[in-house]
């Protein structure tokens, strides 16, 4: 197990580097090109320019998220095979530079979904929280300008604002996409892919969609255990594999965690790590990574990724904000350094557990 941290790179992320670095035991960093646009072919120079600022730090760049996916791959549009081709490319760049991972998503228009970014909890913290009563009385056509305002001045990931913009274009590309057709082109896409992932050693990682339901009506197939189990097996390449995102999937309190990383065994590429409260169906909160403060059983969890022998990244997945810190909803240092520090803890104790028989 690699432990890792997200960083949106300077001029996006309150965090910087230098403060990375002091957290025991992280090994590497998850970061993007965060001001490219879906579709684009990335630099070759871009890319090395931020491996070499990551390394200059004492830390090794461990995986990208994201190449974000145009949406004309998605729908499945006359156009796709050129966007495919840029992506292509830009694996063939990564794997060159020696980056062996890509987590990705493939969620119509919106990449997440919250109704509340700063939700006060009892000890003054915040968190992020989804409601989908308020949920529902939300205009789509406003959701990005409320996202917006709540999120302190910061660009926040799967947010563009350029694709915010026609966001009525976009709810009009989707219409006619099912389940079905989306998971197609997902095969489609990955079909393409794969050759270049296997020249190049690069892996890619699907996220769970989250939350793992349908929202605003667009379809949604990255959603439990059966659907990522149909993925694997139809495009059986060991590369095509899984982001085993714990919070998306808890989202939905059916989704039995431990049981699908034992399904899915060697194809989790990639580990993001954090707990939910569960209050009701469809509503939710985000919550310290220590089991008791929320609703999973995050040693169950960790133990079953042990079972199955995953030794990729992991990473603490989305903190409180805690002690004042402003940054990015979800991506301050403070509450996502003290998770890391638990999951280490986990790891630690089962490690030896199983070595002393």
């Amino acid at each position: 197990m690699k432990l890792t941290f997200r960083w949106f790179g300077e001029g996006f992320d309150s965090v910087t580097l230098g403060q990375l670095r002091q957290i025991p035991g992280i090994q590497g960093i998850i970061t993007t090109l965060y001001d490219t646009k879906p579709g684009e072919e990335w630099p070759a120079d871009a890319i090395a320019a931020i491996k070499r600022q990551v390394e200059d730090a004492g830390l090794k760049v461990l995986g990208i998220e994201s190449v974000n996916i145009h949406d004309a791959i998605k729908v499945g549009a006359p156009e796709r095979d050129e966007y495919i081709e840029n992506y292509i490319r830009t694996i063939v760049k990564l794997g060159a530079a020696g980056i062996p991972l890509i987590c990705y998503n493939f969620m119509p228009v919106f990449d997440w979904t919250r109704s509340d970014l700063a939700k006060k909890r009892p000890d003054g913290s915040t968190v992020l929280a989804y409601d989908q009563n308020k949920i529902d009385k939300i205009d789509p056509d406003t959701m990005f300008k409320q996202m917006k305002n709540s999120a302190g001045g910061f660009l926040l990931p799967g947010w563009e604002p350029e694709r915010m913009a026609h966001i009525k274009e976009l709810f009009c590309l989707y219409r006619n996409v099912t389940e079905e057709t989306l998971f197609e082109n997902l095969v489609y896409f990955l079909d393409a892919v794969m050759p270049a992932c296997d020249t190049y050693d690069v892996n890619m990682a699907i996220h769970i969609d989250d939350p793992a339901w349908s929202v605003f009506g667009l379809p949604r197939i990255v959603t439990g255990k059966e659907k990522l189990l149909r993925l694997l097996d139809a495009v059986p390449n060991r590369r095509n594999g899984v982001t085993l995102c714990t919070g998306s999937l808890s989202s939905d309190p059916d989704n039995d965690i431990p049981d699908i990383i034992r399904s899915l065994g060697d194809r989790i590429h990639f580990v993001h790590m954090r707990n939910t409260r569960h209050i009701a169906p469809g509503v939710f909160e985000e919550a310290a990574h220590y089991a008791a403060d929320g609703s999973l059983d995050m040693v169950e969890i960790m133990q079953a990724l042990i079972d199955v022998g995953f030794e990729g990244p992991i990473r603490p997945d989305h903190g409180r904000a805690i002690w004042g810190e402003v940054s990015m909803p979800g991506y301050g240092l403070y509450d996502r350094a003290l998770g890391s520090q638990y999951l280490l803890g986990l790891y630690d104790a089962l490690i030896r557990k199983r070595e002393q028989g």
